[in-house]
């Protein structure tokens, strides 16, 4: 495989993700505060909640389109540039897809038009379930895709076949309580929440500051206040869940956050910020906080969290390991009823994938040489300083979202909406916040995971179709600027919402019979 060939179909798919993810969490943080919205309006039967709802459902309306749109692409994408992955694993991954698709998809297209256009065909009550539907629909979506992807990271309820030389599900209920994806799924839904809370937080501020539509920001910022608090700190507590989830199923990942480079005494202290080093092998100018590291990993003051180089070797041994189950493959495929064969392959099929990590230097994994075996080994170590300040980055954002939404509360609490002008400026200038969070939060998630496109079962440069680099070009050209162009669309319909405001303009009443119709004004 042309290397330049995998490097730009994971660029191409990188693009396509990153730039889907832009519009995911503000839809699922919306389609919930619109149930919160909503649901005021059924209980106070106070016309202005009604106005609240329908200006953040439009914003809600723009967003979703470009979302559907774009994700739509992406999976797509598995099959014209990932055809190996597709077929080597499709039987488990493509079940969450389908399910994705057939399920929420279908449950969020049927009741979002209802949602925009039923106002007045549904009765209050009626259309506060709708409501609701569209956004348990579009959490649902999020659940699939992220069982999908938490899978990828860590391999469960699947298995190797020799009798068709593909992985297939052994066990779906473990695929669907797969822990990894369940705690992908709530830290990501959290952050989704976030966005939102910060987006309507920035956007009622900023009406405040303009003198403009005051009633309507205040409670807006009231309810962004009150969710983006809860949903804050869920993400910071989540967060740290999926941090423990790492310890069990991808500990290289978690000492490449950490620049762990060889395993300390228990329980490890948490680096805050330093230089780390790839070539001397050690974070230069570090700062730590005792004992932390290896509480959160841990749960414990005896736990250990292994270091790099000693994940090294660990993998050294795997991929010995990998190399007597490739061998058993191979006898496999010329005598399927050869049992010795059969019996090592039972023994070594876990570690199979490491095996494959020799594919990039040699065609025979079983003849490599130990030298070769130590590089392939050296090869799942991913990017440190990368891995490293994305983390940091992501979470001091986090925290920062916690102060935001503790001084909104109290402000809101208060009844002060607009008398801090200083505050409203930084809720504006926060919205984009998140977004930097969670889009760093996928790079640490998916380039941790390098050299694997499924953790321990594939390498990423043998999962890829059998491309041309100019193909490729093209075709990153061409979503380049159709998406380039959607951004901007999107861009300017939410600025002219913004700037046009929540108001209505209400249908008139007909006249009463009888009235007299005025005289058209005499023009010269």
């Amino acid at each position: 495989m042309d290397p330049g060939v995998v490097d730009l179909s994971r660029l191409q798919f990188a693009l396509t993700a990153l730039y889907h993810f832009l519009f995911v969490p503000l839809t699922l943080g919306l389609s919930f505060m619109l149930v919160i919205m909503e649901s005021v309006y059924v209980m106070t039967n106070r016309p202005v909640w009604r106005q609240v709802t329908r200006f953040w459902g439009k914003i809600f309306g723009i967003n979703f389109v470009l979302g559907v749109a774009t994700g739509l692409t992406m999976e797509f994408q598995f099959g014209t540039n990932w055809s190996y992955f597709s077929h080597y694993v499709g039987d488990i991954f493509g079940a969450p897809l389908a399910i994705e698709g057939l399920m929420a998809f279908f449950l969020e297209a049927t009741f979002v038009g209802l949602m925009f256009f039923g106002w007045d065909r549904l009765s209050k009550l009626g259309h506060l379930i709708v409501t609701f539907m569209v956004a348990l629909g579009t959490n649902l979506s999020a659940l699939w895709i992220l069982i999908a992807n938490g899978w990828m990271q860590n391999p469960v309820g699947a298995a190797f076949n020799p009798e068709t030389m593909r992985m297939e599900v052994s066990d779906f209920y473990a695929v669907l309580f797969n822990p990894v994806a369940q705690a992908k799924f709530v830290h990501t839904v959290s952050a989704g929440y976030v966005t939102a809370s910060v987006v309507v937080l920035g956007i009622s501020a900023f009406w405040l500051l303009k003198g403009r539509w005051t009633g309507i920001a205040k409670r807006s910022m009231t309810v962004a206040a009150a969710f983006g608090l809860a949903s804050s700190l869920s993400v910071v507590v989540l967060g740290d869940e999926s941090g423990y989830a790492l310890t069990d199923n991808q500990r290289m990942k978690l000492a490449a956050i950490e620049a762990a480079w060889h395993t300390e005494a228990a329980p490890a202290g948490l680096t805050l910020i330093g230089m780390p080093d790839s070539v001397a092998q050690t974070t230069r100018y570090s700062v730590q906080i005792p004992w932390v590291l290896g509480l959160i990993a841990t749960r414990s003051l005896d736990g250990t969290v292994t270091g790099m180089s000693e994940l090294v070797l660990k993998a050294q041994e795997r991929i010995a390991s990998g190399q007597i189950a490739y061998r058993a493959v191979e006898r496999l495929k010329i005598d399927p009823r050869d049992q010795s064969a059969r019996a090592a392959l039972e023994t070594h099929k876990r570690d199979l994938g490491y095996a494959l990590l020799l594919k990039r230097y040699i065609a025979d994994p079983s003849q490599a040489t130990p030298e070769l075996v130590e590089k392939a080994a050296w090869d799942t170590v991913p990017s440190v300083p990368l891995m490293f300040w994305s983390f940091r980055i992501m979470a001091a954002i986090g925290f920062l979202m916690i102060a935001l939404f503790s001084a909104a509360f109290v402000i809101a609490s208060l009844r002060r909406h607009d008398q801090y002008r200083g505050f409203l400026r930084l809720a504006v200038l926060a919205i984009p916040l998140p977004w930097i969070a969670i889009e760093l939060g996928w790079v640490v998630a998916e380039l941790g995971r390098q050299p694997w496109a499924i953790e321990g079962v594939l390498p990423t440069f043998l999962a890829s179709s059998s491309l041309t680099r100019g193909a490729l070009w093209t075709t990153i050209a061409g979503f380049t600027a159709l998406y380039g162009a959607l951004a901007v669309i999107e861009v300017r319909l939410i600025l002219a919402a913004i700037a046009h405001g929540p108001i209505e303009e209400e249908p008139q009443a007909p006249a009463p019979v009888g009235t007299p119709i005025p005289a058209a004004p005499l023009t010269a």
